[in-house]
């Protein structure tokens, strides 16, 4: 019986930000969880993916792990009151359900911004992590390579990732739009909660590189600039440093209006200067658009953006599934033929064995050339006899009959005695 697939899943479904981070797992976390399931548990392939949003194992194994894997992956990241993490997560023991899984969560189905574009980039990284060592097996191998292409026909045949679906994306999109000519736009970034933080990632990911960041907390603008390598300034420099931004981003936390006309005094604007406000309440009060060449967009604007473009994604859900549904059939007949593989390999290697002794009993009374015919002649009819059989189990495999015809041709050619030959392939 060929190993079937299973999965234990934490996501923003199951589990609120404050247990995901807890649960995350870095590069080096991931491969250390990974080589000591396969020490404990015996797994030969293990896949391990994790974002801000999920942590997931998959793996193929004809028992089901999935309690022990939670403990293990708990006790990795320090939990050791494992019982009261335990409820989180979501556990796969049936094979299509974690297979189908997978699919959705690269698709961009199970993401929480819907048909989110980072996810399957991560999805290869931990593919690659699986591959470095060396627990990516023909199983594994064969449905990652079945997912990309999916992937590929979902970003070509639908509008499923067609414009920007989240709020902090949308301003980045807009930003794109506004800045048209300018190759490498000023943007400074002021306010730097959970929103103000996403959209500097995105500008990043996006290749816009001068970025300044400000926040009235200095120790958090200087740690966020470090990682993304990009520049900070003090917050008592915000007017200096609006004066040489041509794109303003405010996702500032407070009750009143930040950006006000006194605050920008006798701004200069030579071509145009746009403020971005993702504040609720408002943080740019309207009276700066008064001022020459300055243009606001409020977060109405860009929910409408954002809103538009999910709609879009929502629409094409049903040709998404139906993709995902085609690749997940085929995936399937590709993985009954491989539990069919060794009983295959078993009757070949049955019938060789016959072949060979009868040979053997008549090679002393035959010449080179007599022998080399003979050779070719029982090679043909070896593979004649073998091909009906092959075609049979194949079919069966479609109609999920297989086991059946196994056992028939286990009892009729003793082939439990049989060794498997794995060199062989017959796909």
């Amino acid at each position: 019986m060929f190993d079937v697939f299973k999965s234990i899943s934490l996501s923003h479904k199951t589990a609120p930000l404050a247990v995901r981070e807890q649960i995350a797992l870095n590069e080096e976390e991931a491969k250390r969880l990974m080589l000591r399931l396969r020490d404990i548990l015996g797994l030969s392939e293990l896949l391990v993916v994790s974002t801000c949003n999920r942590t997931e194992v998959y793996y193929t194994a004809p028992e089901d792990h999935n309690d022990t894997i939670i403990r293990l992956l708990l006790i990795e990241k320090g939990l050791t009151d494992t019982a009261d993490y335990l409820p989180y997560f979501h556990q796969m023991a049936n094979h299509d359900e974690a297979v189908r899984h997978l699919f959705a969560v690269c698709v961009g189905l199970h993401s929480q911004v819907i048909g989110d574009m980072q996810i399957p980039n991560q999805v290869k990284h931990a593919y690659q992590w699986s591959a470095d060592l060396d627990l990516a097996g023909p199983f594994l191998h064969r449905l990652m390579h079945t997912i990309f292409f999916t992937n590929k026909r979902v970003a070509q045949e639908t509008a499923f990732r067609d414009g920007a679906a989240s709020v902090s994306y949308a301003a980045v999109d807009l930003i794109d739009e506004l800045a048209g000519e300018r190759t490498n736009p000023s943007v400074l970034v002021v306010g730097l909660g959970e929103i103000g933080a996403d959209v500097c990632r995105n500008l990043v990911t996006r290749g816009i590189k001068n970025i300044t960041l400000c926040n009235r907390t200095r120790s958090k603008a200087e740690d966020l600039a470090q990682e993304l390598h990009v520049r900070f300034a003090d917050f008592d420099q915000l007017s200096t440093e609006i004066a040489r931004a041509d794109v303003v981003i405010s996702a500032v936390q407070r009750n009143e209006p930040l950006f006000t006309p006194e605050l920008l005094g006798d701004l200069q604007v030579l071509t145009f200067k746009y403020f971005i406000d993702l504040s609720v309440p408002r943080s740019v009060d309207a009276a700066v658009e008064q001022i020459p060449g300055v243009l606001v967009y409020n977060i109405d604007h860009i929910r409408n953006r954002a809103d538009e473009a999910l709609n879009r994604r929502i629409a094409s859900i049903p040709k998404v599934e139906s993709l995902v549904d085609q690749s997940v059939a085929e995936f399937g007949d590709w993985s009954k033929e491989m539990m069919v593989s060794p009983t295959i390999n078993k009757l070949k290697n049955a019938l060789e064995q016959i072949r060979k002794e009868e040979i053997a009993r008549h090679l002393k009374t035959l010449s080179p050339d007599e022998s080399e015919r003979v050779e070719k002649i029982t090679r043909g009819i070896m593979q004649k006899v073998l091909k009906l059989p092959v075609l049979q189990l194949k079919a069966a495999c479609k109609r999920g009959e297989a086991e059946t015809l196994i056992d028939v041709l286990n009892d009729l050619f003793n082939l439990d005695n049989q060794p498997v030959d794995t060199t062989d392939d017959h796909h």
